[in-house]
């Protein structure tokens, strides 16, 4: 049997929504019929580099994506290292039309581009410079990829144009998700304990790396109107990022220290909102689709989010309520308490089970994808 040799190209292989993806490809994908590299763009230990290596794929790093010429240099010269490939996958959004040109150069004949967002809003107010960027990229996917992804509507428009339906090598490849982490209970008391949540609190729960996009300030705007009506508030954030530094000084200034938990990277994120979160609120001001918001209808939790997120994301629609940002956070917060205390039409179990037999579920996207590295 041949071994079909793929090269996904990401920024680093740390916890996020497109990596969590990808490990759950490789976690369940025929290794026997293909072998997938990873090229990132450092040389710093990412979260799940030790599982990459355990199941033999290798980690390759390609530095100086900001100096094309470099990166090109790199590019050719670790192909001729570890190639050669029968197809590159890339999902670092714009830039994947560079790297689709160089994998023309050497020769890679599958070249798949992958839109993980919908970054249209911010391309729309981009200075001068940026747009002739997004330009030269975009010519370059749609001269040079042989197929584009996308994990939504949104985010395909957002890379391959409003007119992408017109054009057959564009796609849509909902992300899967291994749900037998779900079928579980958690200890709801253990959990709890160990993050030093009381067992009577009410919890608002969040993942999410801290960047502007995922609109954790607003969301501390959101916790201190929800504490003024329920006291016994805590809001739980799992995740890092640059901007974290920034949101512990408003946890701090607005003397709500007591109220804001910082978990950190977690691997149990599943077991985390079983039984540590009462709801989930995710008030992003874009997202291409939003996983987490996936796993927290996989663990039936009410989903309060913003008008922003893809509909696609919505499986389980007794879970999702979307908000206008433009609301003010007292809206959320009287939204977020109505939802709680409604007695909730669907028990956890019948959620997972729509999730499980949604294109989310592992299963069904992985065959879509490993079809599509077979064509």
């Amino acid at each position: 049997m041949t071994v079909k040799r793929i090269l996904h190209v990401v920024g680093c292989m740390d916890r996020g929504g497109i990596e969590t993806w990808l490990m759950h490809v490789l976690r369940n994908c025929d290794r026997q019929r293909f072998q997938m590299d990873f090229l990132v763009e450092t040389t710093k230990q990412s979260a799940y580099d030790d599982e990459i290596l355990a199941y033999g794929s290798k980690i390759i790093p390609c530095l100086h994506p900001s100096k094309p010429l470099h990166y090109a240099h790199n590019f050719k010269r670790l192909y001729r290292e570890y190639g050669p490939y029968d197809i590159i996958h890339s999902h670092i959004h714009n830039y994947s039309g560079y790297v689709l040109l160089l994998a023309k150069q050497v020769g890679i004949p599958i070249r798949i581009a992958h839109s993980h967002n919908d970054t249209s809003a911010i391309d729309a107010k981009a200075r001068l410079s940026r747009r002739l960027y997004l330009g030269l990229t975009n010519h370059w996917i749609k001269q040079y990829a042989t197929t584009g992804l996308a994990c939504s509507s949104a985010a395909a428009a957002s890379l391959y144009g409003s007119e992408w339906k017109k054009d057959s090598r564009w796609q849509l490849l909902y992300y899967g998700i291994d749900l037998s982490v779900f079928d579980f209970e958690s200890d709801a008391v253990a959990i709890r304990h160990e993050l030093g949540i009381a067992a009577d609190a009410f919890v608002i729960g969040h993942v999410g790396r801290f960047a502007e996009q995922k609109n954790h300030s607003f969301l501390i705007d959101i916790v201190s109107e929800v504490i003024k009506r329920q006291p016994k508030t805590q809001l739980l954030l799992v995740g890092d990022g640059s901007l974290r530094t920034e949101i512990e000084k408003k946890v701090y200034e607005a003397n709500l220290i007591d109220h804001v938990i910082f978990a950190g990277v977690r691997s149990n994120v599943h077991q985390i909102m079983q039984g540590a979160m009462d709801v989930f609120v995710f008030p992003s001001f874009y997202e291409g689709l939003g996983l987490v918001l996936v796993e927290a209808q996989a663990s039936g939790l009410p989903s309060i989010i913003s008008d922003t997120v893809p509909e696609e994301a919505i499986i389980v629609q007794h879970l999702g309520h979307k908000i206008s940002l433009a609301q003010p956070a007292a809206h959320w917060a009287e939204i977020i308490l109505h939802v709680v205390n409604t007695k909730s039409k669907i028990t956890p179990q019948e959620s997972l089970c729509l999730v499980e037999q949604s294109p989310f579920n592992i299963h069904t996207s992985l065959q879509e994808l490993q079809k599509l590295y077979l064509a």
